[in-house]
């Protein structure tokens, strides 16, 4: 009984007790043990938290390279009060440096006050900035500012390879609150969608990454941190899941054109068309393989001066409603029509003036057509 009192103690007291009276030596042995440096346990110092994961990794780098290189805009826009006063009010965007020269890529509504537009870095230096550029129908916007040191970048990356499914982040300053991201994935691509002065913007991506007022104009980055899209539009109000970017070929071709010294003028084919394909398109007697159906082609342009038809009648197929009797445009420049956006992704490789080679089917027959392209009007700055 002495002896598991004398054990019983030693546990309490972690081993710091010096045993001399035993019977068998049991308890010396029992102390020696527990004081051996054999016992690989130890109290941590310091409380350690879970691991992040991988992705979570990923998206902290990603946040603490390209937070930099993000920027808050403001320009001022002058209104008219009840009373015929005119007062300025300012317009919150956000934009991205493209390089140390002070280049930055935004949205052109971000821009469209037309007075003087304010840039402020992450460091909270502020600068004066010069519209150098605006392409309303794509809603871009290029501006400067003259750095005093040197800037922080990111990297354009490739918009025409993107899939649904693939991850996204989105940083940008929405409701003015600075430095914000969020995460989310493709949801669509080769999306129309028109703003809030009717104008169409095609081909954008869809993404349920958080955007929101103020987030105009910010990046869209990929999972190596390289800007594949510049966040354009909202659907509705607020951020529901439902967000549109700009793919950045857009972007890329606006800015190449601009420090090449050429015009940036966009240009156009004159038409416009629904996509149509497998059990539709047989319904009309078109290809299953399917394309894009003119619906109508614009006077003047250089779809209308290579002959390429519109629609002569509309018809009800199921709860689709179609122009049908035109041109079926399948292939462009050789490649195979599999998306609404089609025409739109042709031409972000061209300018005014080019050539662009399009296979259309017409009563039974395919038809090779080149086609000079125009310049759109709405381009002006």
């Amino acid at each position: 009984m002495r002896m598991r009192a004398l054990v019983l103690a030693a546990l309490l007291v972690g081993g710091f007790i010096y045993v001399t009276n035993t019977r068998s030596g049991y308890v010396g042995r029992f102390l020696d043990t527990i004081r051996s440096p054999q016992v690989s346990w130890r109290r941590p110092e310091t409380a350690h938290g879970a691991g992040l994961s991988s992705d979570e990794l990923n998206n902290i780098d990603i946040y603490k390279r390209a937070r930099t290189a993000t920027v808050n805009i403001t320009s001022t826009v002058y209104q008219r009060t009840w009373f015929l006063e005119v007062v300025p009010s300012k317009d919150i965007g956000s934009g991205f440096i493209i390089d140390e020269q002070g280049h930055i890529l935004t949205n052109s509504h971000v821009l469209q006050g037309g007075g003087r537009v304010q840039v402020t870095l992450d460091n909270h230096d502020m600068y004066d900035a010069r519209i150098l550029q605006r392409d309303r129908r794509n809603d871009l916007g290029l501006i400067q500012i003259t750095p005093k040191k040197k800037l922080p970048t990111l990297t354009l990356g490739d918009s025409d390879h993107i899939q649904v499914g693939q991850k996204v982040l989105a940083i940008g300053n929405p409701f003015g609150l600075e430095g914000t991201l969020t995460t989310g994935i493709i949801s669509s691509v080769g999306r129309t969608i028109r703003d809030e002065k009717g104008v169409e913007l095609e081909g954008m991506m869809q993404t349920d990454a958080a955007i929101n007022p103020g987030n105009s104009g910010g990046p869209l980055l990929d999972s190596q941190g390289t800007v594949i899209g510049i966040n354009t539009a909202i659907y509705g109000s607020g951020n529901i899941g439902i967000g549109f970017a700009l793919p950045i070929a857009r972007a890329k071709a606006l800015v190449e054109d601009f420090r090449a010294g050429r015009s940036t003028a966009r240009p156009r084919l004159g038409v416009s068309a629904a996509y149509v394909a497998g059990d539709l398109a047989e319904a009309l007697d078109l290809p299953a393989s399917g394309g894009l159906l003119i619906q109508e082609v614009a006077q003047g342009s250089g779809a209308a001066q290579a002959g390429l038809r519109g629609a002569r009648q509309l018809v009800a197929i199921g709860n689709v409603q179609l122009g049908v009797g035109g041109d079926l445009i399948t292939q462009i420049e050789g490649k195979q029509v599999d998306r609404s956006d089609a025409i739109t992704r042709a031409l972000n490789q061209k300018r005014p003036g080019d050539k662009l080679n399009v296979t259309i089917y017409r009563s039974g027959r395919s038809t090779n057509v080149t086609v000079t392209l125009g310049e759109d009007p709405s381009d002006a700055l």
